[in-house]
């Protein structure tokens, strides 16, 4: 068999022809970019007008709803904590003080107030939280690797990006992409004290490897084209235009400048990334909204507020809060409400109010999450993991502003009125994206649906 040289012979071995086709397309190019482009062809091949997009904004560790958007100032001193609640612009709403900024912003967004399930641990909770599954199997892929594989990016950029990493508390499956596979895993921007919030920080996710200069995988994806297509496995399952469509893109995004400028915090104004707050939670909610722009299709960022100054980093579980003194859930520590409120306060109603003034708004959904609230009576470990009752937040993506859905008892401990399962709640936010939730999906493409629940359709304008 005839050996077809190097483009380079001075420093790449020869290959024969069945040896380079092994090698299998975006493998030869030496991209290891499966997490940043699906290896299907967006559907259609071109945006279309109206497509949906979402950041998920992860309140991992568990917030206490009782403290913050669902507070009880008719319960005893022991449940209602001590932060009072104020009017919002909505006639009837009260959130927490802690929260101005959002409560001159409540015809923004809907209040539902009747999550509940039954896993208490942050691992199994998290899985719950980001399927939709009120009993996921280990397989069962998170909300964005769904959407990557339904509604794929239609630009050159990731279809789902995770921004900050989650903690030691929870298995890894938020990087993989489920059953579906690894096509559909998100690409993972920011780890610990490495995030955007970090001076000097940058994106490295879309460099090369180290020993392949652009100009080589340029070369390297024109050798690939006047090769006939490869019989390999991945080539089996794709179409060779497809395929072919994939490696040009991939490369494209290395070697170009689309991605790379999407991630670019330093393209925005000094004021704005001042206006979002110069902690990790606001910069990483800063970089969702140059993603969306840009055509990611979900974002989810971990609602990590950073670390006070003088204070020794511990772990991104901000929301994960214990002890009842002020030193504890109630302080201003890295794991305090004092201190993660107001961060919070200050980054989402930035982002709903620049999303809005883009024109973004209504085509991103918002969703503000947690795995479970924090339990109705405080003791000396604080508020503890409570999962049969808590809130979330929706915004924009057709929601209707200045509403709430579902009630709590007189402690915020169980549901009394309209309870939401996470299976209803992810079937409202795929309905929200533009997926039905009977869409069949599955590790074969069809024996499941996307949701086993129903959207709540009095939620949407």
């Amino acid at each position: 068999m005839n050996a077809i040289p190097s483009v380079f012979p001075h420093r790449e071995p020869l290959l024969t022809r069945r040896q380079l086709l092994q090698v299998g397309g975006i493998g030869m190019l030496g991209l290891g970019l499966p997490q940043l482009l699906q290896a299907r062809a967006p559907s259609g091949g071109s945006a279309r007008r109206g497509e949906k997009s979402c950041i998920f904004i992860v309140q991992y560790g568990g917030a206490s709803h009782i403290d913050s958007l669902d507070p009880k100032p008719q319960a005893l001193d022991a449940v209602r904590g001590p932060y009072k609640p104020i009017a919002t612009r909505t006639p009837g709403m009260q959130i927490a003080e802690l929260l101005p900024q959002l409560a001159n912003l409540s015809d923004r967004y809907c209040l539902v107030r009747s999550m509940t399930h039954g896993n208490g641990g942050h691992d199994g909770g998290m899985h719950i939280c980001m399927t939709g599954h009120s009993k996921p199997t280990a397989e069962t892929p998170y909300y964005g690797s769904v959407m990557s594989k339904l509604r794929p990016a239609t630009r050159n950029i990731p279809s789902y990006v995770w921004l900050q990493n989650l903690a030691g508390d929870v298995q890894p499956r938020y990087l993989t992409g489920g059953f579906l596979g690894a096509a559909y895993s998100p690409l993972r921007v920011g780890q610990d004290l490495d995030n955007p919030s970090t001076p000097g920080f940058r994106v490295t996710a879309l460099d090369p490897p180290k020993d392949i200069p652009a100009d080589r995988l340029v070369q390297r994806n024109d050798l690939l084209t006047s090769l006939e297509p490869a019989s390999t496995a991945l080539m089996q399952k794709e179409s060779p235009a497809s395929m072919r469509r994939f490696q040009d893109r991939a490369v494209e995004m290395v070697t170009g400048p689309d991605a790379r400028r999407a991630f670019d915090l330093e393209r925005e104004s000094a004021a704005l990334r001042d206006r979002y707050g110069r902690h990790p939670l606001g910069q990483n909610l800063l970089m969702a909204r140059r993603l969306i722009e840009s055509g990611v299709r979900l974002v989810s960022v971990t609602a990590w507020t950073g670390v006070p100054a003088g204070e020794k980093f511990n772990n991104v579980q901000t929301w994960d809060m214990h002890g009842g003194s002020l030193g504890g859930i109630f302080g201003k520590s890295q794991h305090g409400l004092g201190w993660a409120l107001p961060n919070l306060d200050q980054s989402v109603s930035a982002l709903l109010i620049d999303l809005e003034a883009r024109g973004l708004l209504d085509n991103t959904l918002v969703v503000m999450a947690g795995e479970f609230g924090r339990s109705p009576t405080i003791g000396n470990n604080g508020r503890d993991h409570w999962p049969a009752c808590y809130s979330a937040m929706l915004a924009g993506g057709g929601i209707r502003g200045g509403s709430v859905w579902g009630a709590s008892d007189a402690k915020g401990a169980y549901v009394k009125d309209r309870p939401v399962s996470p299976e209803d709640f992810g079937a409202t936010l795929f309905h929200a994206l533009g997926v039905t939730p009977e869409t069949r999906l599955g590790a074969d493409g069809f024996t499941r649906p996307v949701s086993e629940g129903k959207p709540i359709a009095e939620l949407f304008a």
